[in-house]
C-alpha cells in the first residue's frame, strides 16, 4: 500500500477482487456506527449477563467486579464492588468507599449522593459493611441489583466500557467457579488478552490455523479463529458485542474487527478521539497523518475521529489481518494522545480527559 492510497484495504501486491459499487461499501463505515449506543448496548449487555449470573449462583459463593486500575489509568485506587450469596439465598453487595481510596481518587460528595440515589446505604450502616457502602437483597431482584451494580460502576467510579473491569466468582473455599462471561467484562482466571505479546508466533499460529481450517470456516469464523489465536484464547471466549463485532482493549484503547460479506471485507477500526470540533485545521492534520501511515486511514465524521484498517475478505491472509490489528492497537494508544493534546475532546478511555484532581474531587472516568 502507498500514501497515494491510504485507506486501500491490506493485501498481496497481485490480490484482485470484482469491483462493488462504492455506495455498498459506503454504507459500511465505521462512521456509521453509533458509537454511543454501541457503549450502552455493551452496559445493558454486561447487566443482563450478571442478573442471570446472580440468580444462578450457589450458596456461599462470592463474586467481585473491579475496575481494572492497570487499564484505566487509576493507580493505587481500586474501584470494586463484591456480592456475597447467603446460605438462604439472599445476595449482599458492598461497594468500595473512601476508607480504602487513596486522597485524589475519593468519592466527593456528589458522588457520595449519586450511590445514595442508586439504593446503596452509606458505609457502616448495613450490618458488617465496615467502610463500604452496603445493599442487601434476594435472589428475585437481581435484575434490579444487577442494573444498579452496572450503573454504579460505570456513573460513579467511572468505568467507561465494561471490556475495563474484571471479575472473579469463587466458591465458599476460594475456588474459582467456571461461570458463563459477563459480557465483555474479563474473567480474572481467564486468559490474558496481550496483544503485545510473541507477534511472530501468533503470526504463525494463525497461518496455520488457516490453513487448517480454510476449507470449512467462512470468512466470519476464520477471523475469530485468527483474533483469539492472536489473544492466545479461544474462539467461544471472545468478546463480542451486539453489533457482531469483536472487541479487543489493548491498553486505554478500544478497537473493534468487523465483518461483512458484500463486499467480503473485515475492517478494523477504532474510535481515536470523540467530543471533537471538526476543524479545517483538524482534517488537514489527518490528512498529513494518514498520508504518513502505512496501512488504514484517519478520519472525521461528526464529532469523532476515527482511523480504520480494512482486509480483503477475498483470498483472506492471516498474516493481513494480524497486522491490521497490530498496526491499529498501537496507533489508538499514541494517536489520541496526540491528538487530544492539539484539538482537545475526549479519549476513548482517557483518563487524562479530565482536569487534574485536587484532594477534594473525586475521580469519574465517564465516557459517556
Amino acid at each position: 500500500m502507498t500514501a497515494d492510497h491510504p485507506s486501500a484495504p491490506v493485501g498481496e501486491p497481485g490480490d484482485t477482487a470484482t469491483a462493488e459499487p462504492a455506495e455498498s461499501i459506503l454504507l459500511d463505515e465505521p462512521s456509521t456506527t453509533d458509537l454511543r449506543a454501541k457503549v450502552t448496548e455493551a452496559w445493558q449487555e454486561f447487566a443482563r449477563a450478571l442478573a442471570v449470573r446472580l440468580r444462578e449462583l450457589p450458596a456461599d459463593a462470592h463474586l467481585e467486579l473491579t475496575l481494572d486500575p492497570t487499564a484505566s489509568g487509576t493507580g493505587d485506587a481500586v474501584y470494586s464492588i463484591s456480592v456475597d450469596v447467603d446460605g438462604d439465598g439472599s445476595l449482599s453487595a458492598r461497594a468500595v468507599g473512601n476508607a480504602t481510596l487513596p486522597q485524589g481518587y475519593r468519592l466527593d460528595r456528589t458522588a457520595v449522593a449519586d450511590m445514595i440515589a442508586l439504593g446503596w446505604s452509606p458505609p457502616g450502616v448495613v450490618a458488617g459493611s465496615g467502610g463500604s457502602f452496603g445493599l442487601d437483597g434476594t435472589a428475585a431482584e437481581a435484575p434490579r441489583i444487577a442494573a444498579l451494580l452496572s450503573r454504579t460502576l460505570r456513573d460513579v467510579y467511572g468505568a467507561p466500557h465494561p471490556a475495563f473491569l474484571v471479575y472473579l466468582v469463587q466458591d465458599a473455599e476460594g475456588e474459582p467457579l467456571a461461570v458463563e462471561p459477563l459480557g465483555t467484562a474479563r474473567s480474572e482466571f481467564g486468559p490474558d488478552a496481550d496483544v503485545e505479546g510473541d507477534l511472530e508466533e501468533a503470526l504463525a499460529e494463525a497461518a496455520a490455523a488457516q490453513v487448517e481450517r480454510d476449507d470449512v470456516l467462512d470468512l466470519a469464523d476464520r477471523v475469530r479463529t485468527v483474533v483469539s489465536t492472536m489473544l492466545k484464547s479461544d474462539t467461544d471466549r471472545l468478546q463480542i458485542d451486539s453489533d457482531g463485532d469483536i472487541t479487543i482493549r489493548a491498553g486505554s484503547a478500544m478497537v473493534f474487527v468487523r465483518v461483512r460479506d458484500n463486499p467480503p471485507l473485515v475492517d478494523v477500526f477504532s474510535p481515536v478521539l470523540t467530543e471533537v470540533e471538526p476543524t479545517e485545521r483538524l482534517y488537514v492534520k489527518l490528512s498529513e497523518l494518514t498520508n504518513r501511515m502505512p496501512i488504514g486511514r484517519l478520519y472525521c465524521a461528526d464529532d469523532t475521529v476515527w482511523a480504520s484498517i480494512p482486509v480483503f475478505g477475498r483470498n483472506f491472509q492471516a498474516t493481513h489481518l494480524m497486522l491490521a490489528v497490530q498496526v491499529m492497537t498501537g496507533l489508538a494508544d499514541e494517536l489520541d494522545d496526540r491528538l487530544h493534546g492539539e484539538f482537545g475532546g475526549k479519549r476513548f478511555f482517557g483518563e487524562g480527559d479530565k482536569p487534574r484532581r485536587d484532594e477534594s474531587e473525586h475521580r469519574t472516568g465517564m465516557y459517556l
